[in-house]
């Protein structure tokens, strides 16, 4: 795949730091833990790992702290074949996740932005010429809000397409939906955006469509065990079931199916066909622990989806 153009993340670099126990301690109260884990996140990370894992050429737009945990996310980037080369270094602190949870799954999340707070416009301007060559752009929300906005200005400037997974849930000015070549909230983000709310009583369809009202280009409505529903002023929502598989963890389900989307597009499938490949993808990633650890390799998609998605005659 070294003849095509890379995938660019811009996005968060996390470490996740997870304490297990029987339960949540109150306020003021000290308890015994089960298990403590520390895995590398970050929902930029997650992505940019997702699509090296496929065999594709990714770079990572982004910055660690000059401690500890910035070395170590360093490391665990470059041996999962990201390109880091644009991954600058801000004194302080890296991105944290600092996680509870609860012997039935209940959990408690502080996240200390560090060094992702300090991903600015600048960033985006220096790394322009990498932005110009991408076939896709992707990015989220947990970097700063007017930097998010400042990269989807320069792709839609430059002619590059974007893919914006908007998570966490926030405002956005109505001038970025017509910029965004795909837009890929779950449901709770999708309510959030579609009419202000956590919930929405309605058809994924219709979601759909009240957010292609907004100007998108493109949605990808993420529904978790539901599959996903498609649309496109082109193409009437569609829906994309989940394949049934024995799911132990989904975190960064959701950052499996946006990086593989962006490969099977990069690779000539319809965007049919690539929500397809990235829910199979998303499948086996959620048949194992953690995060990046799940992300499946392209010999792996495809011999899920041999065995899963019926031969057409």
């Amino acid at each position: 795949m070294s003849g095509k153009k890379p995938i660019v993340v811009v996005g968060s670099i996390n470490q996740d730091l997870v304490a297990v126990a029987e339960r949540i301690p109150a306020i003021g109260e000290t308890i015994i833990g089960t298990d403590f884990q520390i895995h590398p996140g970050g929902k930029g990370a997650n992505q940019a790992v997702a699509v090296a894992r496929l065999g594709y050429p990714v770079h990572l737009i982004g910055r660690l702290g000059d401690d500890a945990f910035g070395d170590q996310l360093r490391t665990h980037l470059s041996s999962a074949k990201v390109d880091i080369s644009a991954v600058a270094v801000s004194h302080g602190t890296s991105g944290v996740a600092v996680i509870e949870v609860s012997a039935r799954g209940e959990n408690s999340i502080i996240v200390t932005q560090g060094a992702n707070a300090k991903v600015t416009p600048s960033d985006i301007d220096q790394n322009l010429d990498l932005i110009r060559k991408a076939g896709f752009v992707l990015t989220q929300l947990e970097t700063p809000l007017a930097t998010v906005e400042h990269l989807i200005s320069i792709c839609a400037r430059e002619d590059v397409p974007l893919i914006l997974d908007p998570a966490p849930a926030r405002e956005l000015p109505q001038s970025v939906f017509s910029k965004v070549a795909w837009f890929t909230p779950n449901e709770t983000e999708a309510a959030f955006y579609a009419a202000g709310q956590t919930k929405l009583h309605m058809p994924s369809s219709e979601i759909a469509e009240t957010l292609l009202r907004r100007g998108c280009q493109g949605v990808v409505l993420k529904m978790g065990s539901r599959g996903v529903c498609l649309a496109s002023p082109k193409c009437p929502a569609q829906v994309q079931p989940a394949f049934q598989v024995n799911a132990i963890d989904t975190t960064a389900a959701g950052d499996s199916f946006n990086g593989a989307f962006a490969v099977a597009l990069m690779l000539g499938k319809s965007p049919h066909e690539s929500a397809a490949f990235a829910a199979a993808a998303a499948a086996v990633s959620v048949t194992r622990a953690g995060a990046q650890p799940s992300m499946p390799t392209m010999p792996e998609v495809l011999s899920f989806i041999d065995k899963h998605m019926p031969v057409k005659s």
